[in-house]
């Protein structure tokens, strides 16, 4: 089965990064990446994600046509998701949408560590839309940028972890969420920093897929 992870930003070492997380999560698929040239270099906040809806959408219309058996929209605000999966004929799936999901599949309850705080109501409508916001505790901003993720990635998980623990403390929940496909690269170390579950919602999505095979 041959799923394409497109990248809505234009940062192509991220595309990278998610590419690579996506493989060993998912081997057994044809997994390949496409960098949305045409998008903002990051996606935080509404407004990014509406400037970089108009070129992902045409990326996943060309490989619709091309004969992609799905694509995953990776970023974690699962931007343009409704659209593109009204127009293909394969499946598309949202990075965060399969995290929220595979998170309510086990019952759990999560909080989110993201990037800035901007990018907050964006996630929270999405959970809310997607109807499990009694699923979640908190959203919570790392206060790290998404380019700092590729710039400094050891500055990027302290303060990541920093937060991902305290969701752990404070917020009752069974497992975090890391809300942004760029730390994928950090989810080994997060998670050896942590008790409780950490879903990387690259994995998550790649994993996803096997439904569909």
């Amino acid at each position: 089965m041959s799923i394409v992870f497109v990248n809505p930003n234009s940062t192509e070492a991220m595309t990278a990064t998610i590419v690579s997380a996506a493989r060993a999560a998912a081997p057994e698929l044809l997994i390949t990446g496409r960098t949305s040239l045409g998008g903002p270099p990051s996606i935080q906040g509404a407004a990014d994600g509406d400037a970089a809806t108009p070129p992902l959408l045409e990326i996943v219309d060309e490989l619709d046509g091309a004969g992609a058996e799905g694509v995953a929209i990776s970023c974690f605000d699962d931007t343009g998701l409704d659209e593109a999966a009204r127009r293909a004929r394969c499946p598309v799936i949202g990075i965060g949408q399969a995290a929220f999901h595979l998170a309510a599949l086990r019952s759990w309850r999560f909080s989110v560590v993201t990037t800035l705080p901007i990018s907050l109501p964006v996630i929270e409508g999405n959970i809310a839309r997607y109807g499990l916001a009694g699923h979640c505790a908190k959203v919570r901003a790392s206060g790290v940028p998404v380019l700092a993720l590729e710039d400094d990635p050891d500055a990027a998980l302290t303060r990541i972890v920093e937060e991902a623990q305290r969701a752990e403390a404070e917020d009752g929940v069974d497992c975090v969420i890391l809300g942004c496909a760029g730390m994928s690269a950090l989810t080994r170390r997060a998670r050896a920093a942590l008790s409780c579950p950490v879903i990387d919602p690259v994995e998550a999505a790649a994993r996803s897929f096997r439904l569909f095979a």
